[in-house]
């Protein structure tokens, strides 16, 4: 068998929720999209169950799984519906359902469930990527109650850049929140992880822990408040190859990296096809047999070398850490020019083992 393994432990997806909540101070949605960031949603919904306050997923297609995985809580669709023909499922597998447009606005407002729904009525309130203007949110709201089609509202909105706390993009995104949803009968929910971890202001009936939960904080190096977070996934794989290279001889595609002095190289199962970044070659940091060092030449499709130089224990069938406890899935990301989301994401071909 291949020796790539993304081990996924549950227990510290347990603790990065009941961390985001008690930081939160009230309920949160455990946000499980696009397959749990990577994690596996089904896994993760079901470890999360009896903790959770309700799940948040991309689209009806990520619901229906959840709900055919044995999922009861709550679950909101964070885009909404597409067309109004979804709204039959969304009636029909007890969703909560985002309204962010006025086409979907219509939508709801035409329908005729049988049981009123529960709409999260999105206010794009800076970000200018979703939802109702501030001058237009109010009236979108009034129709909604007036319709007798729903039967709770939450307000809620999105933040663009409350991952930078320096600035003052958050605060003024809540002011154009509040000046408006203040005045308006319902609960709010604004704050996604970094709002949880630095924007205290942000925490409302409902929270939105996103990549918190899977032990990566969204806040730049030097702040410490995801410091307590535990790494969800840990991605290994192994030496299975040694060679010696001579000072000055290169290895890997065009030669991106020349040895300096006499190099020892490792060969280990795993590459861009199996979503290690290919950005992250020369310089990204592995810990081999739990001791770090770091990728040298180009990441190939399926294989990548490591510097043993270092190293003279190391060799065939020694560990290597992609990320995980010693080398930080954000270090990683940094080296790649991207975010751990995306790094996260993209983890495919590995042996997931849920422990």
């Amino acid at each position: 068998m291949r020796p790539l393994i993304a081990s996924i432990r549950l227990e510290n997806l347990r603790h990065n929720y009941l961390l985001a909540r008690q930081m939160a101070g009230g309920p949160t949605l455990a946000v499980i999209k696009a397959n749990a960031y990577g994690h596996g949603a089904v896994h993760c919904a079901a470890a999360l169950a009896d903790v959770a306050d309700g799940f948040a997923v991309a689209c009806l297609e990520e619901a229906i799984q959840l709900r055919e995985g044995g999922v009861s809580l709550p679950i909101v669709l964070l885009e909404g519906v597409f067309e109004a023909a979804e709204l039959a499922a969304v009636e029909a597998h007890d969703l909560w359902c985002v309204v962010q447009s006025p086409q979907q606005l219509d939508m709801v407002l035409q329908a005729n469930p049988a049981k009123p729904y529960t709409v999260w009525l999105k206010m794009d309130s800076g970000m200018h990527r979703a939802g109702f203007f501030p001058q237009d949110y109010a009236a979108a709201h009034c129709k909604l109650m007036a319709s007798g089609k729903v039967s709770k509202i939450v307000k809620m909105s999105h933040f663009a850049r409350a991952d930078e706390p320096q600035l003052s993009a958050t605060h003024a995104q809540m002011e154009a929140f509040d000046s408006v949803c203040r005045y308006l009968p319902g609960e709010e929910s604004i704050a996604n992880s970094a709002g949880i971890l630095c924007h205290e202001r942000a925490h409302r009936q409902w929270n939105r822990a996103g990549i918190m939960l899977y032990g990566a904080s969204p806040l730049p190096a030097g702040f410490e408040q995801g410091a307590a977070l535990k790494p969800v996934m840990r991605l290994t794989s192994k030496v299975f190859g040694v060679r010696e290279l001579a000072a000055g001889e290169p290895v890997g595609y065009g030669a991106s990296f020349v040895a300096e002095r006499p190099t020892r190289v490792g060969l280990i199962a795993c590459g861009y096809a199996d979503g290690y970044p290919r950005l992250a070659s020369t310089g990204s940091p592995v810990a081999i047999d739990g001791v770090r060092s770091r990728v040298i030449g180009r990441v190939s499709m399926d294989m990548m070398t490591v510097d043993l130089t270092d190293l003279p224990q190391a060799g065939i069938g020694s560990e290597v850490e992609l990320w995980g406890d010693t080398v930080h899935i954000n270090e990683v990301a940094a080296q790649a020019g991207t975010i751990s989301y995306e790094v996260l994401c993209n983890v495919k071909r590995a042996h997931f083992q849920y422990c």
